[in-house]
């Protein structure tokens, strides 16, 4: 279980994982001795997973979002495999996940412009395993993105 303080470290840490401790500390307000504690056990716990870069898409000229439905011809578990092994490999899917509902996966994908999304789509997407149908909905704007959730 993590408390209040933790919550604390992690929202910092999120903002800025370079952050030093002694920075930290008096941000959380608690001494650098226990928030560098604290940070092991959150490290060792698994709590923290990793460090990175956090690299602007807009920078890199990628401020196209668009959100795909996808139906499968076959769900049995050999198909599903084969679809989640193809999916990781197209770089432009920014995220993936498998849905219980109307369709089977949803996959966000990052370009250029439309019409490097339908590049992406007829080159990629649609060829990838067991794929059945897509429905296409581009995002008008980026509200929450995943590095954002808050502790």
């Amino acid at each position: 279980m993590i408390d209040e303080a933790d919550r604390k470290i992690l929202r910092e840490l999120q903002r800025n994982a370079r952050i030093p401790v002694t920075e930290l500390a008096k941000r959380v307000g608690l001494s650098k001795t226990p928030v560098a504690v604290r940070i092991r056990h959150l490290e060792e716990t698994g709590v923290i997973s990793a460090y990175r870069a956090v690299v602007s898409p807009f920078k890199l000229g990628l401020s196209h979002v668009t959100f795909v439905e996808v139906r499968l011809t076959d769900t049995r578990e050999a198909a599903l495999k084969k679809f989640n092994e193809a999916v990781k490999l197209v770089p432009e899917i920014e995220e993936c996940y498998m849905i219980a509902g109307g369709f089977d996966y949803l996959i966000k994908v990052r370009s250029k412009d439309i019409a490097h999304y339908r590049d992406i789509m007829g080159d990629a997407i649609s060829a990838l395993p067991y794929v059945n149908s897509t429905s296409t909905h581009v995002a008008m704007e980026t509200v929450v993105e995943p590095s954002e959730i808050v502790i």
